[in-house]
């Protein structure tokens, strides 16, 4: 990390209520953490470990469609 600070995010209104009734009594970082690296993996960035993929966007040069 460079020291830099994190910039916020702030889940919208239909992010929280999704995260109240769906995900009661867990930490909503902790939710929206597993839900970015599980989207992440579908969308072929990130190996199904959880490691960054080499090449643009986390790909693989050869996986890219024009």
């Amino acid at each position: 990390m460079t020291g830099r600070a994190l910039p916020p995010v702030l889940p919208s209104a239909r992010v929280w209520q999704i995260l109240r009734r769906c995900y009661p009594g867990q930490p909503p970082a902790a939710v929206l953490e597993r839900a970015l690296i599980m989207l992440a993996i579908a969308d072929g960035h990130l190996t199904p470990s959880g490691q960054l993929k080499a090449g643009v966007g986390g790909r693989t040069p050869g996986r890219r469609q024009a």
